[in-house]
């Protein structure tokens, strides 16, 4: 046969003589990932190369052939995917809840990789299985339940650990709906917050339940739940002859970044013996932090916590945790006995298996990046990480709250790290027809937003909430933001808009 004098993945590893080409080819893999990331944290360079989608599909080919291409091919194929990505950590990326990249997380995510394992068995993840067990206690531990007692999984984002709380709420008060079905049970009921996270109600939908019984609470100015709220509307649901069976309280609303009042939550959860459950994915990260930790007061009475390290804590995507307070539950509620997977009579402690007490039967290694980064910084690193956050969103807070063109979304200092704003070009500043300025005002992010990303500056959310119309939500996840940052993102939304 004759073969391409160029190497190809034949010459790689399994090949007999490949170690050699191996090395080569994953050294020159690296050397392109390293010029990546020198070149995110440099201000000099764009945070998005912006194209529009059909352009982006024309420029390279991205299609799928029969025959293999060469190594170089494949380098190639490398450098363009990354030319095109979004530095997420680039010190003026603030465009989601995520962001930055930590470097011993990234070491962290390449050894798991490599290890390339499944977490169902202690048999095929030993160290991992472990390291989610040490891990998930401590977190358990930190929230405040007693030496750290209960269980827990790391599950693919906040989305479906919240599905998971939900599951496991509905088989705590019917178990026997797993078997049986929802045609066995009264129809439930489940409150959350107005400003909650969708995935409350995706949740639902994918549950059973629907999204019709999950019942919205009214939130306050500042986007926190009201309690009388929430007990009125349990007491008109059971009226109707309804089943109350969750409540999800948020600990760091994704607009507002509010903290619901938990321990008031609690109370209303134990005199009608509902599930507590507190959404925490991004504001879960504040309890490592001893000035800001007073923010989710009483969610030491939740019986179940979403926290997200991926978020707040800048560890790599993805990594996100459910923490629950009942032991066995999980257990109970999800496992199947797979004979093939989990044989009952291993030569080790079976309670090591922990895959079926999870909705997956594949699970990625989410661990080994948030127990590397813990052990590189320690809790206070941590803290120091989160405080810095804070800090800079106050600055930012400070810095527009009077500042000519400026108007703050809702009154009072940021109780996370999201500032919501106005921005209003000056000549919008003075226009007396209220209803024809909110009607410009409403085009005003989105033109700023997209002005952002053609020249690749930075990027920040917008959205609109209720009422009100197109607002920026700036968010500081990025340990690698400094002050200067926030000072380039006002004078970066004032050139951008000025003419507007």
């Amino acid at each position: 046969s004759t073969r391409s004098p160029f190497k190809t993945h034949v010459d790689l590893l399994p090949a007999l003589d490949g170690d050699l080409k191996t090395m080569t080819f994953l050294q020159e893999v690296v050397d392109i990932l390293l010029a990546y990331i020198t070149e995110s944290f440099d201000r000099e360079t764009k945070v998005i190369d912006f194209h529009y989608p059909n352009e982006l599909l024309q420029r390279n080919n991205w299609e799928l052939q029969d025959e293999p291409e060469t190594l170089d091919d494949i380098l190639i194929s490398c450098r363009a995917t990354l030319k095109y990505a979004i530095k997420t950590a680039h010190p003026r990326y603030f465009n989601q809840l995520s962001t930055g990249l930590d470097m011993v997380g990234l070491a962290a995510d390449w050894l798991t990789s490599t290890a390339n394992t499944n977490m169902f068995t202690y048999e095929v993840a030993p160290v991992f299985v472990l390291l989610e067990y040490v891990t998930l206690k401590k977190m358990r531990e930190i929230i405040g339940w007693e030496d750290g007692r209960g269980d827990g999984i790391f599950s693919p984002g906040g989305a479906i650990s919240n599905m998971y709380a939900m599951l496991l709420a509905r088989f705590k008060m019917f178990p026997e709906v797993k078997e049986k079905g929802m045609s066995s049970v009264p129809r439930l009921a489940a409150f959350t917050s107005e400003h909650s996270h969708f995935s409350i109600k995706k949740g639902a939908a994918a549950l059973g339940i629907g999204t019709e019984s999950v019942i919205c609470i009214k939130a306050d100015e500042s986007g926190k739940m009201i309690p009388a709220d929430l007990e009125r509307k349990i007491l008109e649901a059971k009226q109707k002859g309804f089943v109350p069976f969750f409540v999800s309280a948020t600990a760091g609303t994704t607009v507002y970044g509010a903290f619901d009042p938990l321990i008031a939550i609690s109370d209303i959860c134990k005199k009608y013996q509902v599930w507590f459950h507190v959404d925490g994915a991004w504001g879960g990260s504040l309890i490592m932090s001893r000035m800001h930790k007073w923010k989710l007061d009483g969610v030491e009475r939740a019986n179940s916590v979403t926290w997200n390290p991926h978020k707040m804590m800048a560890v790599p995507l993805q990594c996100s945790a459910l923490l629950v307070r009942e032991e066995g539950l999980m257990q109970n509620c999800n496992q199947m006995h797979a004979c093939y997977l989990f044989q009952q009579d291993k030569h080790y402690d079976l309670s090591y298996d922990t895959g079926d007490k999870a909705l997956q039967c594949g699970r990625h290694v989410d661990i080994f990046k948030l127990w590397l980064m813990w052990r590189a910084k320690g809790t206070i690193g941590f803290e120091a990480q989160i405080d810095k956050c804070l800090e800079l969103s106050e600055y930012l807070y400070n810095k527009i709250k009077d500042r000519e063109g400026y108007e703050m979304v809702f009154n009072g200092k940021p109780q996370h790290t999201n500032v919501c704003f106005w921005y209003l070009p000056p000549g919008m500043r003075y226009m007396e027809d209220k209803e024809e300025k909110k009607k410009r005002l409403h085009k005003v992010a989105p033109v700023i937003k997209a002005r952002m990303m053609e020249y690749g500056t930075t990027m920040v959310s917008y959205q609109p909430q209720g009422d009100k119309v197109n607002f920026f939500r700036m968010v500081i996840s990025n340990p690698a933001a400094t002050f200067e940052d926030i000072d380039f993102l006002i004078e970066e939304i004032e050139r951008l808009g000025q003419d507007l």
